[in-house]
């Protein structure tokens, strides 16, 4: 099947080609994945090869369906963002309005970018579709942290992790992280701290990879602490990927970037 962020998920796009091919698609799928990995496009391959009309267990990029997927008019499928920063209970209500709609093909095919921006209300909403999806239809929730969703949620979804490495600023971003991280552990002074990400400040892009690859790094913390080799608390290494969360999302509902960060480290430094 083709698709986008091919590299270094061979292993991933396997299990999904074999999804379609034995045609064993599940209700609800969660796509995790960093700021920096397309995942709208990605899901949009998998739905390709789900919707496509020459049936032959693959993605053609040529028949009606494919085509209308590329310029994301396709009658069937359902696409949802946040307004305003996040997923509110308006939305899902819509969704599950359109959903009520028989489609055209053979099932409809919801797309939720930035599922984890969803409010609690959203979530619990959303939660009785999935316990009774209308139908074949599908639900594709686009996430940077599933940690952000009610397990409710997370356990009724086939989830996966599509991976990002090899990029020579992410792989940059990463190191930076790693100091940031040790050097706020360590409790090192404000001043020092912000100097490693001055650099920065003024590009939500790079902040939103510097923040991917600080979130990479404490989830690691938290894994080696699992294994007894981790000198510091869950709750601080808990902590800081809420605040790496709230930095995030303040940067998506236009906060600057250097409010937001200096936030940050403020935070995880404390």
């Amino acid at each position: 099947m083709r698709f986008k962020e091919h590299e270094n998920n061979t292993n991933l796009i396997t299990r999904l080609d074999n999804v379609v091919k034995e045609d064993k698609i599940s209700h609800a799928y969660i796509f995790e994945g960093s700021t920096c990995i397309d995942k709208k496009a990605f899901a949009e391959s998998f739905i390709k090869g789900i919707l496509c009309n020459k049936k032959l267990g693959e993605n053609c990029g040529s028949c009606s369906n494919c085509s209308k997927i590329d310029h994301e008019n396709h009658e069937d499928i359902i696409y949802i963002s946040g307004e305003g920063g996040s997923i509110k209970d308006a939305d899902i209500i819509e969704m599950q309005d359109k959903l009520k709609t028989k489609p055209f093909g053979e099932r409809n095919v919801v797309v939720i970018s930035d599922c984890d921006t969803m409010t609690v209300r959203a979530q619990n909403r959303l939660l009785k579709t999935l316990e009774e999806p209308p139908g074949k239809s599908v639900i594709i929730l686009l996430s940077e942290n599933i940690e952000n969703l009610v397990q409710t949620i997370q356990s009724r979804c086939v989830k996966y992790r599509i991976n990002y490495f090899g990029s020579e600023n992410y792989d940059f971003m990463l190191e930076k992280a790693a100091k940031v991280a040790e050097m706020a552990l360590e409790r090192q002074p404000f001043y020092k701290i912000k100097k490693e990400v001055d650099d920065i400040m003024g590009s939500s892009d790079d902040a939103g990879a510097f923040l991917d690859g600080l979130q990479v790094v404490y989830r690691n913390l938290l894994l080696e602490k699992s294994n007894g080799i981790s000198l510091y608390k869950d709750e601080k290494l808990m902590d800081s990927i809420h605040s790496i969360e709230k930095a995030r999302k303040q940067i998506k509902e236009g906060v600057a970037v250097s409010y937001a960060m200096k936030d940050l480290l403020l935070k995880i430094g404390g």
